[in-house]
């Protein structure tokens, strides 16, 4: 198992105010979907238009890596879970049983891709890290991956 984490870890004494699970297979037309549902999701949790975007497109780029490296040419399952903490965090965790990643540290370098035609430009993981306070992927080869996200949300009352 290879894993790598940057950025704020999940604290053990985070609360948790609300969480959703759910599954959907690896299809192109669920990139979509997995994006709206977070966004409609996180909406309680009053983020900005900015904060929304980023866990949006964090997201987006974590189903796509599965839709298109984890399960290749098949179809498989992908697993996400969203919680949203009294700390004004919001954690994601985007989980496949595809292929796996040899090397986690190597993967999640700018323009790696294990794309033969080149349609792919490598810069997934780079993305989900920029958009995000933290980032952990954690893959067995042959058995999958588990990327998780987090985001800290501005404290709302402190902006008025």
């Amino acid at each position: 198992m290879t894993s790598y984490f940057v950025g704020e870890r999940p604290r053990a004494d985070w609360r948790v105010k609300n969480e959703i699970r759910m599954k959907f297979p690896s299809l192109s037309v669920n990139e979509g979907m997995a994006r709206a549902a977070v966004a409609a999701f996180c909406v309680q949790a009053d983020p900005s238009a900015t904060e929304l975007a980023d866990i949006k497109c964090a997201v987006s780029e974590a189903v796509t890596n599965c839709i298109v490296h984890a399960y290749r040419d098949t179809v498989g399952e992908i697993q996400m879970k969203i919680q949203i903490f009294a700390e004004d965090v919001v954690r994601v965790e985007i989980k496949d049983h595809g292929c796996g990643i040899e090397d986690v540290k190597v993967a999640r370098e700018p323009l790696y891709t294990t794309d033969a035609e080149g349609e792919r430009s490598g810069m997934g993981f780079a993305v989900m890290e920029n958009f995000c306070d933290g980032m952990r992927v954690t893959s067995r080869p042959g058995k999958g991956t588990t990327v998780t996200l987090i985001k800290r949300l501005q404290d709302r009352a402190s902006l008025t």
